[in-house]
């Protein structure tokens, strides 16, 4: 049974002792302890109450969870707006579509089917900052959290947000639905039995596509492979995209913030090329400079600098993504595990919106996902960790290896992140565990491998 509490929300396993798994009284602390902080931002305008938006992706665990979660705020005198299924970029854009104080997204995003988790938001719809975070866990168990009396009890209200959430992104205007309609696409949807299930056909039939064909569409939340939308967990759709002569594949994970590509060959686009090519469809049409996190394939920099903009790596994190991206008023960024965070439409990973940029970048450039992933910089990359041995501290180690590569001006503000000529590698410590992991990336699978075991060696 495992219970992770951090700065970004609480997560864990179902079922155990409290305190050592996701357990109704974790649940109800947590909840309380967000509620708790939510009152402490500033009262609501105009005389209103607070108000707080709560989706969950489909997991077995969704539905309990959700009561835990929404009678807890209501207890605590918050009216809550219940999006039921929904992803969580939907319920991001509903805080702000409702001018909500907040929101939770019930989701443990691609952890396996025993885990769920509580995500926080804050106001503007986007996740908390360390600072609020720090916060929460600090008021989390606390004893002197005051209850509504029974006069004051919260509302409840029940509302989707999915047609609202799809609208917005049509009227984005590098959102071409006539130009996707004409070009007559045949796209494979796997949504791992999880609300994608419900907002990728949904999303793929508002952009005009020709015909859809769904794979693990039924939100059961009985996964139907590992939720992580990896290579090595996708046979059936890329046999099916090959079967059906389809022009895409498409996967994302539980809550449908990550976003996989396959081609009409039944290759991998590559989970990291989902942003690199998102993003080239945005900058030749729309100069400004883009961010992605350390880790995260040094093709979209190549990329950027080709189009003659400005790129920047932020800290690993959504939330530091998007504080760089802010920054620097990028036009696009995110993560290199297929989280496309485009500001036009709000501040968060969003796959279906990445699904319309990308069909529309087809449909402008008429060239199949195979063409497009060509002409991209040809990357590899390795994810490793090693796990140190009793008594070995991490940020001793780390600053072991900072020392010896000084004079290679390495990284230092998430972890060490070391760039050579054509390969880099970035090592962080866990939060949650007594290991390092190693991200390293090179032209050729070999040389990021062997990269990576270099470094491993080095710091065993």
């Amino acid at each position: 049974m495992t219970l992770i509490k951090s700065i970004s929300g609480i997560r864990g396993t179902i079922g155990g002792l409290s305190g050592t798994a996701l357990t109704p009284p974790d649940i109800i602390s947590f909840a309380s302890a967000y509620g708790a902080w939510v009152m402490e931002q500033a009262a609501p305008q105009n005389g209103k109450r607070y108000r707080l938006i709560v989706g969950r992706d489909a997991r077995i665990s969704g539905m309990v969870v959700d009561a835990l979660v929404c009678n807890t705020l209501l207890c605590l005198g918050i009216d809550v707006i219940n999006a039921g299924l929904a992803t969580t970029p939907t319920v991001e854009m509903a805080v702000t579509m409702e001018d909500a104080d907040g929101g939770i997204i019930l989701t443990a995003s691609h952890n396996p089917k025993q885990w769920n988790a509580l995500k926080l938001l804050n106001a503007k719809g986007e996740f908390l900052s360390g600072e609020d975070g720090v916060r929460i866990l600090e008021l989390t168990g606390a004893s002197d959290i005051e209850y509504a009396s029974v006069d004051n009890l919260g509302q409840l209200e029940n509302k989707d947000f999915l047609n609202r959430h799809i609208q917005s992104i049509l009227d984005l205007e590098l959102v071409q639905a006539a130009l996707v309609k004409k070009s007559g696409f045949k796209v494979v949807v796997d949504a791992v039995n999880s609300v994608g299930g419900i907002a990728i056909p949904a999303m793929l039939k508002a952009l005009g596509v020709s015909e859809i064909i769904p794979l693990n569409c039924d939100p059961t939340g009985e996964f139907a492979h590992n939720p992580e939308p990896l290579p090595e967990h996708l046979h059936e759709i890329r046999d099916a995209v090959v079967k059906h002569k389809a022009d895409l594949g498409v996967i994302v994970d539980p809550d449908v913030d990550r976003l996989a590509l396959v081609n009409p060959d039944g290759s991998f686009f590559g989970e990291e090329y989902t942003l690199v090519a998102v993003s080239d469809y945005i900058l030749s049409n729309n100069k400004g400079a883009t961010v992605s996190n350390l880790s995260s394939s040094r093709a979209l920099r190549d990329l950027t600098r080709k189009h003659k903009c400005e790129y920047a790596a932020s800290a690993v994190g959504e939330v530091n993504v998007v504080e760089k991206m802010k920054s620097l008023r990028a036009v696009i960024g995110g993560e290199g595990n297929g989280g496309i965070i485009y500001p036009e439409l709000h501040y968060g990973r969003d796959a279906l919106v990445g699904i319309a940029l990308f069909l529309s970048h087809m449909a402008i450039s008429k060239k199949s996902a195979l063409e497009l992933r060509s002409e991209y910089p040809v990357y590899y990359m390795s994810k490793n960790k090693i796990q140190l041995t009793e008594g070995k501290d991490p940020d001793d180690v780390l600053s072991q290896v900072l020392a010896r590569y000084e004079n290679n001006d390495p990284i230092t503000i998430d972890g060490v992140k070391i760039d050579f000529e054509d390969s880099w590698v970035h090592l962080r410590k866990s939060n949650t565990e007594p290991i390092i992991r190693i991200y390293s990336e090179a032209k050729s699978a070999d040389e990021a491998e062997t990269l990576a075991k270099r470094f491993m060696k080095e710091m065993s």
